[in-house]
């Protein structure tokens, strides 16, 4: 299948990503990927990186997440760059989308990107939106409840520092999460546009954490 029109390949990308997350858990389907492609085209009319870098690497981001292949890193790459291959899109931009899904995860907010540019900046930033907020809260118990995971244990305290593989082995209760990654967010955002949307967002969070403590503790 030879796809060499930027509209045609991100088309043909839309449909493989939506058939292939058909099935996912809800917090890393097909709605979760549209919505970081949204993120990131708003993003991008400011920064002007590559459209369809900015595009595939969104789309294909979460293509294989790791927290649903046993941990491993290197299917999410290995399956894009198939893909991308039969489409015949040009090796700069399949090794470009290779190194944003790479890079592009939290694992614990210590780990140094051994790879940066511009469109990993929009597409990181895209898809750290999507943690933080309404969507965020919604999608971080959506996935504690699918790992089976304590709403919140007062005797549990939140760990700040982790390391890439505590972080990844965490079952701490969901409410820790806020604490362990998604407040930590705003200030690791890479762009302006994305900055001033974390920021809003965060407002949010704190506020829904506020009211969870007030109800826990019979408050309100």
């Amino acid at each position: 299948m030879h796809k060499t029109n930027p509209a045609s390949i991100i088309e043909t990308t839309i449909d493989f990503v939506k058939q292939t997350l058909a099935n996912a858990e809800g917090g890393h389907d097909w709605f979760h990927i549209e919505r970081v492609y949204k993120n990131a085209l708003h993003i991008n009319k400011e920064e002007k990186a590559n459209h369809l870098i900015v595009a595939l690497g969104a789309l294909l981001h979460d293509i294989a997440d790791y927290k649903f292949h046993n941990g491993d890193e290197s299917v999410g790459p290995a399956v894009a760059r198939k893909f991308l291959s039969q489409l015949q899109v040009d090796e700069k931009v399949i090794s470009h989308v290779e190194k944003i899904i790479m890079n592009i995860s939290f694992k614990g907010g210590n780990i140094e990107k051994d790879f940066h540019s511009l469109e990993l900046d929009v597409v990181q930033d895209a898809d750290r939106l999507d943690a933080l907020g309404a969507i965020g809260i919604a999608r971080t118990f959506n996935y504690g409840g699918f790992k089976g995971r304590a709403l919140y244990d007062p005797a549990i305290t939140p760990k700040l520092q982790m390391s890439k593989e505590e972080y990844k082995n965490s079952t701490a209760p969901t409410i820790n999460h806020f604490y362990e990654k998604l407040l930590l967010l705003k200030d690791r955002m890479n762009t302006p546009t994305g900055r001033k949307m974390a920021d809003e967002r965060h407002v949010f969070m704190e506020n829904f954490l506020s009211q969870f403590y007030a109800e826990w503790n019979g408050e309100k």
